[in-house]
């Protein structure tokens, strides 16, 4: 239709047909219905700009969304940003005895599988799962404490990522905060007029592993063992997930990088009652909270209302107990997380050399990769990898897969500890493509 105005010829064009401009971007592999979102939104939103490659823009914005494989060249083994512990895991499409006593052919117990793997795993009477290690601590408090006093060290009160409290999560489990000692120097004796002081209503003692900070100085602290001798349950939130300091599970056992760090096996023969523990930390598996010790406890624990609420699904446990099982076979091999954190730094050295000379870009570089994910704090671990000048990591992200680095004294550092192997050659041609 036309219309004139001024000696001129105005022409309405209609905008094209939603579905059809959706049905011209199946190569994109995005369902049908994103597709005509993406139409849509280009054509409400105008503009000169061609109307299929603004809704291409929306359809890859869509697709950069999602869930899906990146290159962790940081250095960062357990970044909490990408998922922390790395794992491989796959399951086929088919029932399992999730909730079966196979051998009486009576409802079983979910717990009956990968917990008990990890009590195994912990010399613990009994283990529960929940689904991560903040919900371990909530359970731990709502089942044994509601309503009663729970004492913490004021040093150990700690904020954990994303802006949680111990006090907040002690408030919502309805248990009442004790605060002992000081927040750089608590002893044995302010435990135990905490107790002995509250006419039996303290219901445990909670000591908090402090994760990703430390205090220095004029310091003093309350070690499981003497903390045995108070009259209630020690309840030791190791937080980070290592399962024995011995690390039976590495050819050269435990790296020196790794002293001082509380294990569970440890924390109960030291007299606690009860661990918890994340997963998908140093443990080296899929998200998931880990309560084990007492068998009467962990019945408590599991008796609770929240414990159905908090309970992971099967693919969590299945993964949880391939885990187990490698540990159990001292494998540490085929756990990811381990086999990174056990690479030789010369091994490291080879592969950025190899990277440099075949992309021509960069130099190879000594770097400092950290445990990450909130566990050993101020930790570095010598590795190798290549550094290129100036801030190239929104180019390195554009990719598929995309390439995440960090950033520092003006250059870009790619860390290939953190790197699988199989993943040098996607390193090797984002380094290319920087030209």
């Amino acid at each position: 239709m036309t219309a004139g105005y001024e000696g001129h010829t105005l022409r309405h064009v209609r905008p094209p047909s939603v579905d059809a401009l959706a049905r011209s971007m199946t190569d994109t592999g995005l369902p049908h219905p994103l597709l005509v979102d993406a139409a849509r939104s280009a054509i409400a939103d105008g503009g000169s700009e061609d109307i299929e490659e603004r809704a291409r823009r929306y359809a890859h914005a869509w697709a950069r969304a999602l869930l899906q494989p990146v290159v962790n060249a940081t250095g960062v083994l357990l970044h909490t940003n990408l998922g922390r512990a790395p794992m491989a895991f796959a399951a086929d499409a088919v029932y399992s005895n999730l909730e079966l006593d196979l051998s009486s052919g009576r409802r079983g117990s979910r717990h009956a599988h990968a917990a008990r793997l990890l009590a195994r795993l912990c010399e613990a009477e009994d283990a529960i799962v929940v689904n991560n290690g903040a919900s371990a601590v909530l359970l731990v408090l709502a089942a044994l404490a509601t309503g009663r006093g729970a004492a913490v060290s004021r040093g150990e009160l700690v904020e954990i990522g994303g802006g949680f409290r111990v006090p907040e999560v002690m408030e919502q489990s309805g248990a009442q905060l004790v605060e002992v000692g000081t927040t750089n120097r608590t002893r044995l004796a302010d435990f135990a007029s905490a107790v002995e002081n509250s006419g039996n209503d303290t219901a445990l003692a909670l000591k908090v592993h402090q994760s990703n900070y430390r205090i220095v100085g004029f310091t003093a602290h309350v070690t499981v063992a003497e903390m045995a001798s108070l009259d209630v349950p020690v309840v030791a939130d190791i937080g980070s997930g290592l399962v024995d300091a011995a690390c039976p599970w590495l050819d050269d056992g435990p790296p020196v990088w790794l002293a001082g760090e509380p294990a569970a096996r440890q924390s109960l023969a030291d007299g606690a009652a009860l661990v918890t523990f994340s997963g998908d930390k140093l443990f080296g598996g899929p998200q998931a909270g880990i309560i084990a010790g007492r068998a009467d406890l962990v019945r408590q624990c599991a008796r609770h209302p929240l414990a159905r609420a908090l309970r992971p699904g099967s693919l969590v446990l299945n993964a949880l107990q391939q885990v187990a099982l490698a540990y159990l076979r001292r494998d540490g091999q085929a756990i990811e997380f381990w086999r990174m954190a056990s690479l030789a730094p010369a091994d490291l050295q080879v592969r950025a050399h190899a990277a440099v000379a075949e992309s021509g870009a960069g130099e190879v570089a000594e770097m400092a990769s950290v445990p990450g994910g909130g566990t050993l704090p101020g930790t570095e671990i010598d590795s190798f990898g290549v550094m290129l000048d100036g801030d190239q990591t929104a180019a390195l992200r554009a990719g598929t897969p995309a390439i995440v680095a960090r950033v520092s004294e003006g250059c870009t550092w790619l860390d290939l500890r953190t790197v699988a192997p199989d993943d040098d050659q996607h390193v090797i041609a984002a380094l290319k493509s920087l030209g």
